[in-house]
């Protein structure tokens, strides 16, 4: 999703600073294309980050067993967890 917002603001940015001969009071046109592509940059490496982190097993996974002990007749919980930290 932030890739192509990335693009977006890496365009906008683009023809603000190369394409554009306007002049507003008060702004530097070219400054603002500028930023917007530094910020096209930041979320495309984002997003590239999160989504290699969620592939990669970056949280953990947990799994619940229960059943009843045969002596007693009470029932016993069980809980493995398998926690990965992508190291």
């Amino acid at each position: 999703m932030y890739i192509g917002l990335g693009i977006f603001l890496i365009v906008v940015g683009a023809v603000l600073t190369f394409a554009l001969n306007a002049s507003v009071s008060g702004i530097d046109l070219a400054t603002v294309g500028w930023i917007c592509m530094a910020a096209g940059v930041l979320a495309i490496l984002l997003s590239l980050v999160v989504t290699r982190r969620a592939t990669t097993g970056g949280g953990y996974s947990a799994r619940r067993v229960s059943h009843t002990d045969p002596a007693t007749g009470t029932r016993v919980d069980e809980v493995d967890v398998d926690r990965d930290r992508g190291i």
